[in-house]
């Protein structure tokens, strides 16, 4: 992917992440995709295990915003590293991280997210 073509698919997804619109979220994802994150290091396969996921993750964080910092083609996609602001009770927490991005048929076919969660514990 090139970098336009990067930007434009993360001003689509990352917003996805936000408002609690677990379904709009699962339509960037491929039927067989693979999603890690910190809470689950094995992975999730597939969308019959993302989404419940998602709708469990995205009600407990409705507000939360992700916006891309940098990003970097790879072969089969890109990595971004990206800035999280989540409200959690009375204070905003901002947190930054970073994913690795497979892309096929223009959905992610695999998404491993890692960052630092011991702020949100």
């Amino acid at each position: 992917m090139k970098r336009a073509e990067i930007l434009d698919f993360c001003g689509r997804w990352l917003p996805a992440w936000k408002g609690n619109r677990p379904y709009g979220l699962i339509e960037f994802y491929s039927d067989d995709a693979l999603y890690i994150d910190p809470a689950n290091k094995e992975g999730l396969k597939g969308r019959d295990q993302i989404l419940p996921y998602f709708k469990k993750l995205l009600a407990a964080n409705p507000h939360w915003k992700w916006e891309p910092v940098e990003v970097f083609p790879t072969d089969l996609g890109f990595v971004a590293k990206w800035k999280a602001t989540i409200p959690v009770g009375t204070e905003v927490i901002t947190e930054y991280g970073m994913n690795i991005v497979e892309i096929e048929r223009g959905r992610i076919e695999r998404n491993e997210v890692y960052f630092d969660r011991s702020n949100l514990l």
